[in-house]
């Protein structure tokens, strides 16, 4: 009961995030178009402290983004764990055994 639960919180706050995700995304898109259209405007000698204002608030805005991003990705799955494998008991362990030729080892599996 209690993991439904917490599944169910994590779905929630992965579904919360990817929304903030897109909001900050549109609104990075936004920003980053008025950024271009502000450099359009502007020559090769002037360049206005309002562009590199909204430089900086695009800059601001996408290190979030990725911030967010980062966020859900790096979490593990809660689960159980795989199974490990239990040797047969049907037949003893087999041993190494080498043989030479010259310069090359042979392994192989023995009785």
């Amino acid at each position: 009961m209690q993991r439904e639960i917490e599944e169910r919180q994590r779905k929630e706050e992965n579904k919360k995030r990817q929304e903030e995700i897109k909001t900050d995304t549109q609104k990075l898109f936004q920003l980053a178009t008025e950024l271009k259209d502000a450099v359009d405007k502007s020559n090769e000698h002037l360049l206005s402290l309002d562009v590199i204002k909204k430089a900086e608030e695009v800059e601001k805005l996408a290190k979030k983004v990725k911030e967010k991003m980062k966020e859900g990705s790096g979490k593990p799955v809660i689960g159980e764990p795989p199974p490990v494998p239990v040797p047969s008991l049907d037949r003893p362990p087999r041993r190494w055994v080498t043989g030479h030729r010259g310069d090359l080892v042979i392994w192989q599996f023995g009785n």
